[in-house]
């Protein structure tokens, strides 16, 4: 046997170590980043070192400053773990070493982004004909479909915004809900169109965008218009009412992108896809295959009705690219991105080793055990459940005993949590009151999670 091939049976030992000490280790880290800069830093050694010994070293040195948010009692910011199929195929991705940036630099990953792009179509209620780029994650998810809609609606006046670049070119109004997530801020910044000029549109105690509001920011806007609406509110979960702001965006010939994050998973749900009902309608979407489709991290899923657009913003070309024009897929021309990950096969993965029935089981499941969260600590006197709970997501409350500073209670609550290592959870402030958040969005969690992760709590909250 090789040493190439000692070191890779060693190494799965140690992945399969990790594994399986997910359902029981403690969710946080267990030492201060004093000792992690001590285990990990330090001066490059002048020789190198065996490639067994090195990766010994690294699981040591890093296991304790492991978070366990692959695993079951991990509800912190919205965040899947990895399905074992999408894992498996992550390692083989790893190890084929793709770079998929040409269908002819890597024809299979190519093969398979166009086998699971029909897939998602499909799986989220969109049209078949849409566009579908895979990126680092939905911020650039977002950034993309934003980059189609500033190239279509500046063509739309005869301005081509990739050649001219912005300067001179007729002022895009650019409308967002009051809680829009930062990475639509954040993208809004990377292409130039600001994240502080846009029009905010305010939003109701769910943090629902209001249509009749959006109408009346409308008549105040005059350029290419774009608007940006949510399928899935950070903090609650809650949707924009999609069909209706449709109707008002087409009225004034702009185009409709749905942060979807990981609300958009709910169209998989025959229960739950009439919560983004009208989300159909839009010109593009952005969601997160590390989120709800639980695939590894380095995922986002961008989609574009107007695959021209998408191409325009996104295509590079130089002399010594071997281009395909339109014969094959080339994934550089949906993402921003040259070298790159191949991204398709976990996301193909995970799709097939679920099925339709099997996505629709892992949104349904999650969803309810966010319910039994909030039914198991609203019994508690003195929480409170700030949140109608219509999807994954659970803002809670903590007023302490006799009155109080009920901010600083909650917080206090979070961190004893936190401390405790029995579940992992952050905080965030919903409406100018502290809450804490929990996201439940993890294939492995199990009721029996919650109930010990919500005992946790509770202690923390009595203690």
């Amino acid at each position: 046997m090789s040493a190439e091939a000692d070191l890779l049976k060693r190494t799965t030992d140690l992945a399969l170590e990790f594994l399986d000490s997910l359902p029981h280790r403690r969710v946080g880290p267990t030492v201060p980043i004093e000792e992690l800069r001590a285990a990990l830093c330090g001066p490059l050694p002048e020789h190198g070192e065996d490639p067994l010994a090195t990766v010994e070293r690294l699981a040591r040195a890093a296991d304790p400053g492991l978070v366990g948010m692959a695993g079951p009692r991990y509800f912190g910011f919205v965040i899947g773990g990895h399905l074992p199929a999408a894992l498996a195929a992550d390692w083989l991705t790893s190890t084929w070493d793709q770079n998929a940036t040409l269908y002819v630099s890597a024809p299979s990953n190519s093969v398979a982004e166009e086998a699971a792009a029909g897939w998602l179509l499909e799986i989220l209620r969109l049209p078949r004909a849409a566009s579908v780029g895979f990126t680092t994650g939905c911020m650039m998810a977002n950034f993309t479909a934003l980059a189609a809609a500033r190239h279509a609606v500046l063509a739309r006046r005869g301005w081509d915004v990739e050649r001219r670049g912005l300067f001179g070119a007729p002022e895009i109004d650019v409308v967002i809900g009051a809680e829009a997530h930062a990475t639509i801020h954040a993208a809004l910044q990377m292409l130039g169109l600001g994240r502080e000029r846009v029009k905010r549109v305010p939003t109701d105690g769910q943090g629902r965008m209001e249509a009749d509001a959006l109408r009346n920011v409308l008549k105040d806007c005059h350029g290419p218009l774009i608007v940006c609406a949510q399928a899935g509110n950070v903090n609650t979960g809650a949707f924009d009412p999609l069909e209706e702001i449709a109707d008002v965006v087409r009225e004034h010939e702009g185009w409709l992108h749905v942060d979807g994050a990981f609300g958009l998973w709910a169209s998989a749900s025959p229960s739950l896809a009439h919560l983004t009902h009208g989300a159909e309608r839009a010109d593009s979407w952005a969601t997160d295959g590390h989120k709800w489709l639980n695939v590894p991290y380095d995922c986002g899923i961008v989609i574009v009705n107007d695959p021209e657009s998408h191409r325009q913003a996104m295509t590079i070309a130089a002399p010594y690219l071997v281009q395909t024009e339109g014969r094959e897929r080339d994934p550089f021309d949906y993402v921003p991105e040259f070298s790159r990950r191949a991204r398709g096969f976990t996301v193909w993965a995970a799709l097939r080793s679920l099925g339709r029935s099997g996505i629709a089981d892992l949104v349904d499941r999650c969803c309810a055990l966010a319910r039994r969260f909030a039914e198991i600590l609203r019994l508690e006197p003195g929480v409170e459940i700030l949140n109608d709970v219509v999807l994954n997501q659970v803002l809670v409350r903590f007023h302490p005993p006799g009155g109080g500073d009920t901010d600083a209670f909650t917080r206090e609550v979070i961190a004893r949590v936190q401390e405790d290592g029995t579940c992992w959870l952050g905080g965030t402030v919903w409406h100018g009151m502290a809450a804490m958040r929990i996201s439940v969005s993890n294939w492995s969690t199990r009721e029996e999670d919650v109930e010990v992760s919500a005992g946790a709590i509770l202690r923390a909250a009595r203690a």
